[in-house]
């Protein structure tokens, strides 16, 4: 009687270990690589100001949304609300999120191979990626991105016909506005495998786009766009096909990807050991998240990819190793988890970008490595610049100009200026998050590229720049909106900063401004939503002489 119950425990250990292994494995290379982005330290900056009871903003008296990942914003507020420092709630939150989504796409194979005998396979090729154990953590929306896709798949698995499940499918959107697509392509899914009445669908589509619809509409209200700032800045309408596509090289290639992906297309034709379908059977929830994560590398492609190493390919990668993250024990399964598995110790062990630790000759950064550096410290959860001595310096002198109580405008070099209607400092600096980090919270912390900044966001791209950096606000339009006209900057012509004072009080661009900063009233809550569409597309240029001309008719 002994051998007949010890087979079938030895059986569920290693079931067991096939999903919670990967987990903790891939939490542990991401404990050792934890680390805090500059980007991240702008959702803090948010999340200190809805503490401080100034509401969702940036700086008070502007309506700015400058964080990307809604979600993840409110979830660090909530975590700040209960005594949790907001920048550690997000790396390590976004640690445990990584490691229990990795459980739930395991899980969710699993479930698909109807519980059978099976060995890993695509958890192993994301395990031996150094992009993933780095935004395991980094402060931003990466954990919650993973763990909502894999849960919204196994929720399509397990329970495709409940409503909690349009209801989590539905919240794409939320965790980054580029996960709409994913959302729509499980909610067809969903359909596909239920195949519900009219009322049905009725009750599923009202279920899924109830929170991301009203929070689209207090989007549209309070800030006056259509999308986070960050999207307008980023131009995330535009095609970039050629710098998209050098995008996807600069993760395949250092990497061998192509070799790991031989040994999942093998196990895709040749592997045996799933169920017969039922239904439709396991058809559907394997080919949605393939669908899902080719949609998602095309719209990275599209608009030129992002600035980051790998990081915008890596939920499009994901989803694509969904289906095979583990799969039934057979010779070629087996052999494909062998084959995938030498390929990530070595890929782990020594391959890595030529530019580790710097920004490459694409524009495109080791964002981790720079951050290491930047701040001689191995794991820069909070960042002091100690090995930058000019952030360094810049951190000095706006805590000096804090000290002194005074309503002060720091520019990009210069020397102070006094700022116009301000309780602090006023400064614009091109790395926001140390800006927001360093500048009171009574104070505006902006940035040319426009990333808080909606006048900046605004302005026209400037051709051939780094990607996501592309736009540079001068500092006349900076004069004219924040400083005093008796104590202009030194080196920017008067004659410009006049006619940019001008421009901000005509037409779309005193539009714009009234959107975000004229008291919240019903009727400026109206017509920011009347108008979110006109205002999200509004551009102008960046010569304040040409911006008056055409904003003013002059």
């Amino acid at each position: 009687m002994v051998v007949p119950k010890a087979a079938p425990a030895a059986a569920r250990v290693l079931r067991a270990a096939v999903w919670l292994l990967p987990a903790v494995l891939v939490a542990a290379a991401g404990f050792r690589r934890r680390w805090m982005s500059d980007d991240a330290f702008i959702y803090v900056r948010t999340v200190r100001q809805v503490l401080a009871g100034n509401g969702p903003v940036f700086n008070p008296g502007e309506r700015v949304e400058s964080s990307t990942g809604t979600l993840w914003q409110w979830l660090l507020v909530a975590a700040g609300a209960v005594g949790a420092d907001p920048a550690s709630a997000a790396v390590y939150g976004g640690l445990a999120l990584t490691g229990v989504g990795f459980a739930l796409a395991g899980l969710g194979a699993l479930r698909v191979y109807g519980g059978r005998a099976a060995v890993p396979v695509g958890s192993l090729l994301l395990l031996g990626l150094p992009p993933v154990w780095d935004f395991a953590t980094s402060g931003l929306e990466t954990g919650l991105l993973t763990c909502w896709i894999a849960g919204a798949w196994l929720a399509l698995v397990a329970r495709p016909g409940a409503l909690a499940t349009s209801v989590l499918c539905g919240l794409g959107p939320l965790v980054r506005p580029d996960l709409g697509l994913v959302s729509v392509v499980f909610l067809g899914a969903q359909w596909l495998l239920v195949r519900p009445s009219w009322r049905g669908v009725l009750a599923g589509a009202g279920a899924a786009g109830a929170l991301p619809g009203a929070y689209e509409v207090f989007r549209a209200g309070y800030y006056g766009h259509l999308v986070p700032l960050p999207a307008v800045t980023k131009e995330a309408s535009r095609s970039l096909w050629g710098r998209g596509f050098g995008y996807v090289v600069d993760l395949a290639l250092p990497y061998l990807l192509w070799v790991p992906a031989l040994f999942v297309v093998a196990a895709v034709l040749f592997g045996r050991g799933g169920r017969p379908p039922e239904r439709g059977g396991p058809l559907v929830p394997v080919f949605a998240p393939v669908v899902a994560g080719l949609l998602c590398w095309l719209y990275v492609v599209k608009v030129g990819g992002d600035f980051m190493h790998g990081r915008m390919l890596l939920p499009g990668l994901l989803l694509l190793l969904l289906p095979v993250f583990v799969v039934p024990v057979s010779r070629v399964g087996v052999c494909a988890a062998v084959g995938v598995g030498a390929w990530a110790v070595v890929c782990a062990g020594w391959l890595r970008v030529p530019y580790e630790g710097h920004i490459g000759p694409a524009g495109i950064a080791d964002e981790r490595g720079v951050y290491v550096r930047h701040n001689a410290d191995p794991h820069p959860v909070h960042h002091d610049f100690a090995g930058a001595p000019y952030h360094r310096g810049y951190l000095q002198d706006v805590r000096a100009a804090a000290r002194s109580g005074a309503p002060t405008l720091l520019f990009g070099g210069g020397g102070p200026r006094t700022a116009a209607n301000s309780p602090s400092v006023t400064s614009s600096y091109v790395v926001l998050g140390l800006n927001g980090s360093v500048v009171p919270l009574a104070g505006a912390a902006l940035d040319p590229i426009g990333l808080a900044y909606p006048l900046a966001a605004h302005s026209e791209r400037i051709e051939g720049g780094r990607v996501a950096h592309d736009k540079w606000l001068p500092n006349a339009w900076l004069a004219a909106d924040r400083g005093l006209p008796s104590d202009p900057p030194p080196g920017v012509d008067p004659a410009q900063i006049d006619a940019a004072r001008r421009a901000l009080r005509c037409g779309a661009l005193a539009e714009l401004r009234a959107a975000t900063r004229d008291p919240l009233t019903p009727g400026r809550f109206l017509r920011n939503v009347t108008g979110a569409w006109e205002r999200t597309s509004f551009r102008f240029p960046n010569d304040p002489v040409v911006a008056e001309r055409e904003l003013c008719g002059r």
